[in-house]
């Protein structure tokens, strides 16, 4: 019988001559899941033969991966910010630029009480889940125009018993002022799609092929929302209250050009830790 790690060499051997980045890590964290134990403690099971359920469910797992199927949606959840989610191919998969996104608002108002938020695009509901987390927040409403997506969110926030606090709406947010949304918060916030049609393409497979295009992509030069948002957000902001982007790289002097001429002040702009401007925040006039 295959052992532990000859099965991992195979494998890792096999997604390697696919063109499968980490394939020895990929291949470990995959039957890591199977085994259900840590990546680590695999260590200690080298001599320890497969029995054939689990060798099945390896090998599917593995054929998937090598088709660029991204690891995330194998494993149906990812770690992220120190929680863990459910994933899958109907929401975009959380990356570390998002974390500094979440960092930058928490920092920001730690100290703040009975706060008032809007999420626009959603997604599994990472954002407002993690917020809701680390301040003190009264309630968050969370946009997303995919309902296979608010389903995902869904389940999140009953993973996280924050049902109470975060309510989700199915809604274009192209269409957000013939929707009766007369609600003012304190903070907005976005992580749209930034990537343009004409970079979209260029994208590693695991992207083009797996991952929701309406997340990624606006179809377009990657700033209809930005633009959207920047201009149509003062409605929907307290006095004094914020907006704040998720940034792709090189895309800050424009974003903040739509901001700036849609009225807000004090615009402030995060690296992430390539020194790329990533997040950027303004506050309404």
């Amino acid at each position: 019988m295959l052992t532990v790690l000859e099965s991992i060499n195979l494998s890792a051997e096999y997604l390697e001559k696919k063109g499968i980045e980490s394939a020895r890590t990929n291949a470990e964290m995959l039957l890591a899941d199977i085994l259900e134990c840590k990546r680590l403690d695999l260590y200690l099971k080298f001599d320890r033969p497969l029995n054939e359920k689990e060798k099945d469910q390896y090998r599917e797992y593995i054929a998937r991966r090598g088709k660029f199927e991204p690891l995330q949606y194998i494993l149906g959840h990812v770690e992220f910010y120190g929680e863990d989610f459910d994933v899958d191919e109907n929401v975009l998969i959380p990356r570390q630029e998002t974390e500094i996104l979440v960092e930058t608002i928490i920092e920001k108002y730690s100290d703040q009480q009975n706060l008032k938020i809007m999420d626009i695009g959603t997604g599994s509901g990472i954002i407002p889940i993690l917020l809701s987390k680390h301040l003190n927040v009264e309630k968050i409403t969370a946009i997303d125009i995919s309902e296979k997506a608010i389903t995902t969110a869904t389940k999140n926030i009953a993973k996280h018993n924050l049902s109470d606090k975060i309510e989700l709406k199915h809604l274009n947010i192209f269409e957000i002022n013939n929707n009766g949304l007369d609600e003012k918060y304190d903070i907005i916030v976005s992580n749209p799609p930034y990537v343009s049609e004409t970079e979209f393409k260029t994208l590693q497979k695991e992207i083009t092929g797996f991952e929701p295009d309406l997340a990624v992509t606006d179809f377009g030069d990657g700033y209809k929302f930005y633009k959207f948002i920047a201009e149509n957000s003062q409605n929907y902001l307290n006095q004094n209250g914020s907006l704040f982007f998720e940034l792709g790289k090189d895309q800050d002097e424009k974003v903040k050009g739509f901001m700036q001429s849609s009225g807000f002040d004090n615009i402030c702009l995060t690296k992430d830790y390539l020194d790329i401007n990533r997040v950027i925040s303004g506050e309404k006039r």
